[in-house]
């Protein structure tokens, strides 16, 4: 299974800060992670003045705060529907902090001009309910503070919860330490360190969101036994919680040694309802089963989605149209999901808008007995470039449309 992005990315800012050298073994092949990647290793040995992230949205926040405890005058940039994706709560944190950034273009968007100093650190108010990377990208640059840090929320709930876990847990890996309360978190100076009993390399799972399209698979076919190397049971990801979910489609999930087997069993839902604020990142996925399955399903907790590579709620909305489902999108981000009955197939290519999950989800269409034909199908490099050609290791058959 490919490697997990989301560890991968805070791997990197971790080894960029610790003082002892560590590789970092599975790093992911995601566009996004080989972006950061390579920005930290070129600004070591030649900086330079501006840096184009493309669509990587995490990559932009993440090297917004570590760009701002690190001497030097830096722009970031990237994709035009990047310079659409809000940045400034994370800016007016870091501000808080003694951060030195302005906006070069529209207040709150990127680009940004960042000023990097010594940041003293101690106490700055944010909104997570926004993204939690933003969080994660305060929380990853502790050690750098002077003072410590402590990230007060302004009264509203973080959501994807679970990606924040994962930061602590993977910071504590590394020997620092966070006090996560209902309405703050706390790191007070520390620095990252290496265990002793440690090898010199830390690991990376493979992706539990990349997994949620195999699980798709299994639950559109009419038969399937499949074995995913490289997942645990006791996952740092939250996205782990698809293993969950998929129970209701019809997937058991047996944990194995060194990764996960799925068998494909009756489907017993009739209807489904789910809160997915701790892990958006697998909505498409179920959007698209529970379609295709004939399953009357509302989802909620999706606030984070509509400001994600595209709306994502509008684009499922206008794709799904083409297998004949009613979606309707709530003004409190809300899907409402009325399938006609089992899905018959697609009237149309399925439009991506320039976003690797439009392409992954839709893809298992094609065990309902009709070719599922998706435009732009290179977007998936964005986070699992070996998508189709797993799907063609199994037996799916791919064809380029000139």
């Amino acid at each position: 299974m490919t490697a997990s992005k989301s560890e991968s990315n805070r791997a990197l800012i971790i080894q960029a800060i610790c003082e002892e050298d560590f590789g970092v073994a599975n790093l992911a092949l995601a566009e996004d992670t080989q972006t950061l990647q390579r920005i930290l290793e070129t600004d070591i040995v030649n900086p330079q003045d501006e840096y184009n992230v493309g669509p990587a949205g995490t990559t932009i926040r993440f090297l917004t705060a570590y760009f701002s405890c690190i001497p030097g005058i830096r722009t970031l940039t990237g994709s035009e529907r990047m310079k659409k994706r809000p940045i400034g709560p994370l800016v007016d944190a870091l501000r808080q902090l003694g951060a030195k950034i302005e906006y070069t273009g529209a207040e709150g968007f990127p680009p940004i001009r960042i000023q990097g100093s010594t940041l003293m650190g101690n106490e700055a108010t944010l909104d997570p309910s926004v993204s939690s990377q933003f969080v994660t990208s305060l929380l990853l640059i502790a050690p750098l503070l002077r003072h410590g840090l402590t990230i007060k929320f302004n009264g509203n709930k973080p959501v994807s919860h679970p990606y924040l876990t994962m930061t602590l847990k993977m910071m504590e890996h590394f020997g620092v330490y966070g006090q996560y309360q209902n309405d703050s978190i706390s790191v007070s100076t520390q620095k990252y360190s290496m265990k002793e009993s440690e090898h010199t390399d830390y690991e990376v799972e493979g992706d539990w969101s990349a997994a949620s399209y195999w699980y798709a698979m299994v639950a559109l076919a009419k038969d399937a036994d499949l074995t995913i190397l490289g997942l645990k049971q006791e996952s740092l990801q939250g996205d782990a919680v698809v293993a969950r979910l998929f129970e209701f489609f019809g997937v058991r999930t047996e944990f194995i040694e060194g990764g996960i087997r799925l068998k494909k069993e009756k489907v017993n839902a009739e209807n489904f309802a789910y809160n997915f604020s701790d892990c958006p990142d697998v909505a498409q996925t179920l959007a698209v089963v529970v379609s295709a399955l004939g399953i009357p399903s509302i989802f909620n907790g999706l606030e984070t989605l509509t400001h994600k590579e595209t709306n994502r709620l509008l684009a499922l909305k206008t794709e799904l149209a083409k297998a004949g489902t009613e979606v309707t999108v709530s003004d409190d981000s809300v899907l409402d999901i009325k399938p006609e009955g089992l899905m018959k197939g697609l009237k149309g290519v399925v439009q991506t808008y320039e976003d690797h999950r439009m392409a992954m989800s839709f893809a298992p269409l094609a065990l309902m007995d009709t070719p599922v034909e998706i435009e732009h199908p290179e977007v998936v490099k964005k986070s699992y470039p070996g998508f189709w050609e797993d799907l063609r290791s199994v037996g799916f058959v791919i064809e380029e449309i000139a």
